[in-house]
């Protein structure tokens, strides 16, 4: 076999695995550029609507998820009283004692009422 031949075999061979060395690396590098970008954001109660019972409802929702999430909503106190029994229920939230949840009930109805649809449903996922 000559020289060029056998050269030729043998990036042949190795041409595979260079891609995939540098598609890993190239991915790692993307990774780590964007885990460096993000920068968890804190949440305190005094970000949020000022009103009576925002410190009980801040930190009793934000034990298991971002507040954030729960000031994103616009709900009727009723849904707002149905999303505590599904939280309760279905996500192992502790049961607030009758006062605590008249308490963060009037806190959510209050802060985070109903929002305006002009156009009836709209899908979170598309931008207006």
């Amino acid at each position: 076999m000559h020289m060029i031949g056998r050269a030729a075999l043998a990036v042949r061979r190795l041409f595979p695995a260079l891609v995939l060395v540098l598609a890993l690396s190239g991915g790692f590098v993307f990774a780590q550029a964007q885990q460096e970008q993000f920068t968890p954001q804190t949440e305190d109660p005094e970000t949020f609507p000022e009103g009576d019972g925002r410190d009980d409802t801040f930190y009793t929702c934000s034990a298991c998820h971002a507040f954030k999430l729960v000031a994103s909503q616009g709900f009727s106190r009723e849904r707002w009283d149905e999303t505590i029994d599904l939280m309760v229920d279905r996500h192992g939230m502790a049961k607030p004692e009758a006062k605590d949840r008249e308490i963060i009930l009037n806190y959510l109805a209050k802060a985070f009422p109903p929002k305006a649809s002009p156009r009836g449903f709209q899908n979170p996922f598309l931008k207006q």
